[in-house]
């Protein structure tokens, strides 16, 4: 007769409490979660994070790239306040955001409208107007030295063979930067279609429906529906817009480079100029340092203004 023995009770697992499971399943997760963005935040900070500490760093420098650099506090930054070419390039940064941004919104606005509308060849006009988007900023002012060069431009030779008067576009320099501004007008155009356009498609039919019940006209429909439902996109091309017309080098650069006289001269290519050009890199990092600080200034309302209207809605 076989006796049957009671099982080891040493040999059963400790119970696992729910608390240090959780625990363990959210550890798990986190470590999951920075795997994955592990790799961008690497890169970012090569490329991002640590050219700016030092930038920042180099900004309390005077260097000539030679030798050791000496520590100069805050004298690049008051050097700044006294410098005009300094302040003309902020004037003419201003000039260039004031004149471009409110354009470039009202066309891609415009455009957004046709092109939500019955058009014919819809996709054929929407690809004509994102094109200059797929074209870097240096073979868009290649195009533009093309067409808008003083002596045998494109723009010029029209202009003759109508027997008019050619335009100074490199010698003067109200020309010049009028210039500049159209094409930066072109390639920016496509950008905010888009926008306006994914707001406009999500604008209820209805509404436009009652607006013709009530007698309003194709006019009063744009003004009273769909300017103001499409005023979140405004808001954010608004900012996205100054940003960009703050960072503004390559079609300069490339154009102009922020001649004649300076006349075409903004913020960014006065900073490359003394970085790498005049070999004063310190100065050229404080005038960097600026255009980050306004930079992050408009980041900061557009990301304040839509975490406010997320958590409002």
């Amino acid at each position: 007769m076989s006796v049957v023995t009671a099982p080891d009770r040493t040999d059963a697992p400790a119970p696992v409490r729910p608390g240090a499971a959780r625990r363990t399943a959210r550890l798990k997760e986190s470590l999951t979660g920075w795997a994955f963005i592990s790799p961008n935040l690497i890169l970012l900070a090569l490329f991002l994070f640590f050219p700016i500490l030092w930038a920042i760093q180099l900004s309390f420098q005077e260097t000539r790239g030679f030798g050791d650099p000496e520590w100069v506090g805050l004298a690049n930054y008051t050097r700044m306040m006294t410098d005009p070419v300094f302040w003309l390039s902020m004037g003419n940064t201003i000039v260039f955001t004031i004149v471009t941004v409110p354009v470039v919104m009202a066309a891609g606005l415009g455009l957004a409208v046709l092109v939500n509308s019955v058009l014919p060849a819809r996709g054929i006009w929407r690809t004509i107007i994102v094109l200059p988007m797929v074209i870097s900023g240096v073979a868009s002012g290649m195009i533009a030295v093309a067409l808008f060069y003083e002596s045998n431009g494109l723009i010029n030779k029209v202009l003759a063979a109508m027997n008019l008067e050619p335009i100074s576009w490199q010698s003067d320099g109200t020309a010049a930067m009028i210039s500049v501004m159209i094409v930066a007008v072109w390639l920016r155009v496509g950008f905010n279609m888009i926008i306006y356009l994914a707001g406009l498609q999500g604008i209820s039919p209805e509404l436009y429906e009652a607006a013709r019940i009530d007698g309003a006209s194709r006019w009063q429909q744009f003004r009273s529906v769909t300017i103001p439902l499409v005023g979140p996109s405004s808001f954010f091309l608004l900012i996205m817009n100054v940003i960009a017309s703050f960072q503004v080098f390559d079609l300069i650069f490339v154009m102009t480079g922020g001649g004649p006289g300076n006349a075409t001269s903004v913020l960014v290519t006065y900073a490359y100029r003394n970085g790498f050009q005049i070999r004063e890199p310190g100065y050229g990092a404080a005038i960097g340092i600026v255009i980050l600080l306004i930079t992050l200034v408009f980041t900061f309302i557009q990301w304040k203004t839509s975490r406010t209207r997320d958590m409002v809605e």
